[in-house]
């Protein structure tokens, strides 16, 4: 059974491991640099109050975290959240990432959200599947957004009006 759950700081060593995963698997994000315990510590420091960040445990173990971002620093996009979702990858295409989704978008309309945008990679289908199947929608591809493994990469923007 899956539980979701608001994270506390003892959830950060698995969150960590969730995130370096989806790092060292190219699969989620541009960074290519591991994080450490520091990193994390100042990440989650910023995700408070409406900015929050879920963890879906599965026999006390944490397989699964997604976070509301901040998606500018300027005023007139504070109804507009950022979403991350990371899954350990023993846990990937199991209906997690579902559920974290749809609690963060319960959380993000009671915190005063009105739109949700991600950036995802064309490529993964599965994280594509999930947010298509959840009412978001294509805004387009950023071509050469970024570089992996000396390789030019296009990111694709998502959103959703909650």
């Amino acid at each position: 059974m899956i539980i979701l759950r608001q994270a506390t700081p003892f959830d950060l060593n698995s969150i960590l491991t969730i995130y370096n995963q989806g790092i060292q698997d190219r699969i989620a994000t541009l960074e290519t640099d591991l994080k450490d315990e520091a990193y994390m510590s100042e990440w989650f420091a910023k995700h408070q109050g409406r900015y929050q960040v879920i963890v879906a445990e599965k026999n006390n173990q944490v397989v699964g975290w997604a976070s509301i971002n901040s998606y500018s620093t300027r005023s007139v996009y504070d109804g507009v959240g950022d979403l991350s979702i990371y899954i350990h990858r023993d846990y990937r295409g199991k209906g997690i990432g579902k559920r974290l989704l749809q609690k963060l978008e319960e959380s993000g309309r009671q915190n005063n959200f009105y739109k949700f945008v991600l950036f995802t990679f064309p490529f993964n289908m599965l994280g594509q599947s999930l947010y298509h199947k959840a009412g978001y929608r294509e805004v387009g591809i950023f071509q050469n957004q970024g570089v992996l493994d000396g390789k030019f990469v296009s990111v694709m923007a998502m959103e959703k009006l909650l």
